[in-house]
């Protein structure tokens, strides 16, 4: 890799660590708007739901938009969105505006993550992309930890709009590197008919040292209107792995979800003080962090439906053992860690998967609706999991119950695996170019 493409991935990974700051802050800012406006519950319930279907409206607009218009002018455009929105919700003096504005930047939110990993899988070798997206992705991890440190830091001692202004004006901060040093996607370019010239051009950029004179810029011959990028990924041959895909991040992350909010509730009511209960959250986040940056080295040199198997499973054992034993403090401590370390790690793995999934004219649209469908599995999610608490269910109960749709993910990613192995079918018998979305070859 040179220099230019290692800065492309930490460019990447820097845009997910402002993702992920920007998702956890709020969460941080509603129970404090509570209580100084006094503003109803209902009215954040609201605000929080609204939010999440924002982020979903805005992965699945712009992924095909990203395919056919650009994936960086998405990606500058999301950042400038959802960075804006965040800090003009610390000058609101009402929930009305402050939701406004959250949905807004939503809206941006959703657009960044698909078209973040689609330039760096675009950009980085093809031995190397699945390593590359799963280390970009870590960054929304780190975000996340980043978040609740600025939020314990900030909200005491200089306010709740404090913490807004500064983590929505912080992402802003990168927009003149990725401007400067990220180029549009090859695919991007050919697809709009650029000269080879400039194509060649954007490569010399990333691969200064190499030599492209070779490089074959390959364009279809006349036609109607390329495929719409939605139809791609829902094609006959890659619809399965579409459908496996969208079922893998509805679980993984909504499972993710589930545990995170309701493990303080229900170890504080198996008799656990809220002291511990916070150390098991924190040894979850922590584990997390340690996962997606190992994962990111294991795809480097394992096959990633394997890695992905090896991570459900031990979260599936996990997962039995925390249900079985979780009256015991220290036997629940191991399973949040184990529990943070495969999980997340998983969902890394998953953006990987995806990211090498479609085909480059595709690619943006594939990862923006598989995020988006991954973005569903936390409200669905939550709210079953919350009929369980209501129910009276004990923490052990609700994670053995866990451990079944992510039992059910190992099977997907053995399908996934399975169909990866299996050439995709021919629309033509003979062995003739097909009128594909334009592409160039990179050395």
């Amino acid at each position: 890799m040179s220099r230019r493409q290692w800065l492309i991935v930490i460019l990447g990974l820097l845009m997910m660590v402002a993702e992920g700051l920007d998702a956890t802050i709020a969460a941080f800012v509603y129970p404090v708007i509570v209580k100084d406006w006094g503003t109803d519950l209902d009215a954040v319930t609201a605000t929080v739901t609204l939010g999440i279907l924002a982020m979903v409206v805005g992965g699945v607009a712009v992924g095909p938009l990203a395919d056919r218009h650009g994936r960086k002018v998405i990606t500058v455009t999301g950042i400038a969105v959802f960075g804006l929105a965040t800090a003009g919700m610390g000058l609101t003096q009402g929930i009305g505006p402050l939701a406004g504005l959250r949905i807004v930047a939503c809206l941006g939110l959703g657009a960044v993550l698909p078209g973040v990993m689609a330039l760096v899988a675009d950009w980085t070798p093809a031995r190397r992309r699945g390593q590359m997206v799963a280390l970009s992705f870590t960054g929304v991890t780190a975000g996340t930890t980043l978040g609740g440190v600025l939020s314990s830091a900030l909200v005491s001692t200089l306010g709740w709009r404090t913490l807004l202004v500064v983590c929505g004006l912080a992402p802003l901060l990168l927009l003149p590197a990725v401007v400067r040093f990220v180029p549009e996607s090859v695919s991007v370019l050919t697809g709009r008919g650029r000269p080879a010239a400039d194509v060649r051009r954007a490569l010399s950029e990333v691969v200064p040292d190499q030599d492209l004179s070779a490089v074959a810029v390959t364009r279809p011959a006349l036609r109607k209107e390329p495929k719409p990028s939605l139809r791609v990924i829902l094609a006959r041959g890659i619809a399965p792995v579409t459908v496996l895909l969208w079922l893998c991040f509805f679980v993984g992350l909504g499972v993710v979800f589930v545990i995170l909010s309701y493990l303080p509730l229900l170890t504080e009511r198996m008799g656990l003080s809220s002291a511990q209960a916070g150390i098991a959250v924190a040894l979850f986040g922590w584990g997390g962090l340690a996962g997606q940056l190992s994962v990111s080295f294991a795809l480097k040199r394992f096959d990633r439906f394997r890695v992905l198997t090896a991570l459900w499973g031990l979260s599936v054992l996990a997962l039995v053992a925390a249900g079985l034993w979780a009256v015991q403090f220290a036997a629940l401590l191991a399973a949040a860690f184990v529990l943070g370390f495969c999980l997340p790690a998983a969902n890394a793995a998953l953006q990987a998967i995806a990211a090498v999934a479609y085909p480059p004219s595709a690619r943006a649209t594939g990862m923006s609706w598989a995020s988006s469908m991954g973005k569903v599995g936390p409200v669905v999610c939550g709210l079953l999991g919350g009929l369980m608490v209501k129910a009276g269910w004990t923490l052990g109960t609700v994670l053995l119950v866990l451990a079944v749709p992510v039992a059910l993910c190992i099977v997907a990613a053995l399908a996934l695996q399975s169909r990866s192995r299996t050439p995709a079918p021919q629309p033509h018998p003979a062995p003739r170019p097909l009128a594909t979305p334009a592409t160039a070859e990179r050395p």
